[in-house]
């Protein structure tokens, strides 16, 4: 029930701070291009990537790991949002765009989960 109770609380934390991210990026950079998916997603993978490196030798309850790993970061971060808005893209004929938000999310999202993974290394010793 505990574990639940974590999943909960951290998807809804996750969910609010994509709201928030998202919102901040559409600001800043307008709505041309999904840049509030791809924001929440790549800054998702650097966390995701700190965390498990952080948290590669600590003992971490299983409930705390259920609320950060599923529960934030699944909260978080929008997978099924990035790949509709890239077929979107596609329908809309914008196949530039759609080739770039695959290439940001995929490529981007790899070298910030490896980045995090190193700065928690570097941040450990």
């Amino acid at each position: 029930m505990i574990k639940l109770l974590f999943l909960t609380a951290g998807g809804a934390i996750g969910t609010l701070s994509r709201y928030a991210v998202s919102g901040l990026a559409h600001t800043l950079f307008g709505s041309d291009f999904p840049y509030g998916t791809l924001s929440v997603n790549l800054l998702g993978s650097f966390t995701v990537g700190l965390l498990w490196g952080l948290f590669e030798s600590e003992s971490l309850s299983p409930a705390s790991r259920s609320f950060v790993f599923i529960g934030f970061l699944g909260g978080f971060t929008t997978f099924s949002t990035y790949s509709l808005e890239t077929l979107n893209l596609l329908r809309d004929g914008q196949v530039k765009f759609a080739l770039m938000n695959i290439l940001l999310h995929n490529f981007l999202g790899l070298v910030l989960v490896f980045g995090g993974f190193v700065l928690a290394r570097v941040l450990r010793h």
